[in-house]
């Protein structure tokens, strides 16, 4: 009895607390971004050169993008890039393996390379009075590759490991078919290779794909952080050799507008995966911005629409999201969600309903306002939190066409959003009747369940 009172008694004194607790203030403006003045310039040979100064710290990043990615890969060729990116650091016509990495980490960083959708980068962060050197060491890898056919079956084993762990993931699978059906016939919708493509990769295949790929007309390279003076001429003599090599493709996507839904058997799985989404404005348009509002009101934020139905107020899941992705000119928007298996209808339900709810009736000011304070605060800490974060929104603007005036703008430019333009956005572009729906999970538990979903009916 004792302890039931004395819980009673401290329950009042909070409820009474709580009473008269004051809220805290209400914050100030988000903080507009601005982008230090950068020096840009073109070598004879087309390569392209970023010099971002950001700091006082004695780091630098430097990070060169070769327009050479997944995209420039032929349909039996998936992963063909990744196994080239590899290579890269497997030594020069100058430099071992050994001396890459060695070189590396004698300017206090290490050698870096990734082979992504659309471009390989090639670069780190080291010590500021090191940045000449990794320039060098960055063109001296990029220009002179050996590609050694030694180390063909050992990074064929890496990547033939990797792809087994990716195939077994519900995730992997449900963003593989997603992509695959969001772009059909079209390398933005291949996401991983043929075990037996991977195999039959040859050390001509790589060097065949260097050679039609990589060239200084095709780079861009971006240096931010604390500059020492020359290093512009540093960088004009280590890329000023390599040849310019052949133009980029432009990749066509053909993105599907039409409702679909694909439902993947995992037998037994406790839970399912869903992705869920379609095509919208890429970020060349007056759109884009508004959408980014749109989406994190919707499922982009802890605080969104979606995140505190299905998780907070059901229970389905923990941790859904949205976002939307971009590539060249090309955008989608697309939610993701694990949810458990007995409500993985009544999840999709509830998604819908939030959808069709935004698209019917704008969001409160209040609402939104906190949304917006929100991205304002996330644009302007991530992207002064690194020089390397420099050079991402820089490389973001630069390959989508974009003026640099876009990052300058992104804050004023989400807080004039208004809540009538999240619904009209919304009612436009995010249309449950035109959404690709792909679910992984155990089919002798969901299929009945998600029946309602098979429409192709768009809206």
């Amino acid at each position: 009895m004792k302890l039931v009172f004395g819980a009673m008694i401290l329950a009042a004194s909070t409820a009474v607390f709580a009473q008269e607790k004051e809220l805290p203030p209400e914050g100030g403006p988000p903080k507009p971004f601005h982008l230090a003045k950068t020096d840009d310039f073109t070598l004879p040979n087309g390569m392209k050169v970023t010099l971002a100064p950001y700091g006082t710290v004695p780091r630098t990043a430097v990070r060169a993008f070769v327009e050479a990615g997944g995209v420039n890969e032929a349909p039996n060729q998936v992963w063909l890039s990744r196994l080239t990116g590899l290579l890269l650091k497997e030594g020069t016509t100058t430099r071992s393996a050994e001396e890459v990495a060695r070189d590396a980490a004698e300017t206090g960083g290490t050698l870096e390379v990734e082979a992504g959708v659309e471009d390989t980068s090639v670069g780190g962060v080291v010590l500021s009075d090191h940045a000449s050197k990794f320039v060098a060491l960055i063109a001296d890898v990029l220009s002179k590759p050996l590609l050694p056919e030694s180390q063909i079956p050992r990074l064929k084993a890496d990547l033939s490991r990797e792809l087994a762990v990716a195939k077994a993931e519900p995730g992997s699978i449900a963003r593989e078919n997603f992509l695959k059906t969001l772009f059909p016939a079209s390398p933005y919708g291949r996401v991983f290779p043929a075990e037996s493509d991977l195999q039959r990769y040859s050390i001509e295949d790589v060097r065949i794909f260097y050679q039609r790929n990589f060239g200084a007309a095709r780079t861009h390279l971006y240096v931010s952080g604390k500059l020492d003076p020359g290093l512009d001429q540093a960088i004009r003599s280590a890329f000023g050799s390599w040849p310019a090599g052949s133009p980029p493709e432009r990749i066509s996507a053909h993105p599907v507008k039409e409702r679909s839904l694909s439902v993947i058997d995992r037998p037994g799985a406790p839970q399912s995966t869903v992705y869920m989404g379609l095509p919208v404005a890429d970020p060349t348009s007056s759109d884009y911005i508004g959408l980014d509002v749109t989406d994190a009101l919707l499922g982009g934020s802890f605080a969104s629409r979606i995140t505190s139905n299905i998780r907070e107020q059901k229970g389905y899941t923990y941790s859904p999201f949205s976002q939307i992705a971009t590539r060249r000119h090309i955008a989608y928007w697309v939610e993701v969600a694990d949810v458990t298996t007995s409500v993985t209808g009544p999840s999709l339900k509830e998604i819908f309903y939030e959808v069709d709810r935004l698209r019917k009736d704008p969001p409160s000011a209040q609402e939104l306002k906190g949304i917006q304070n929100y991205l304002a605060g996330l644009f302007v800490l991530k992207n002064t939190i690194s020089p390397d974060a420099v050079i991402g929104q820089l490389h973001f603007v630069d390959s989508q066409g974009l003026d640099r005036s876009f990052l300058s703008d992104y804050v004023p430019r989400v807080l004039a959003v208004k809540p009538t333009d999240v619904q009209g956005l919304t009612e436009t572009y995010i249309v449950p009747g035109k959404m690709t729906i792909v679910v992984v999970g155990d089919k002798s538990k969901i299929a009945d369940q998600l029946k309602p979903y098979e429409a192709t009916v768009q809206q």
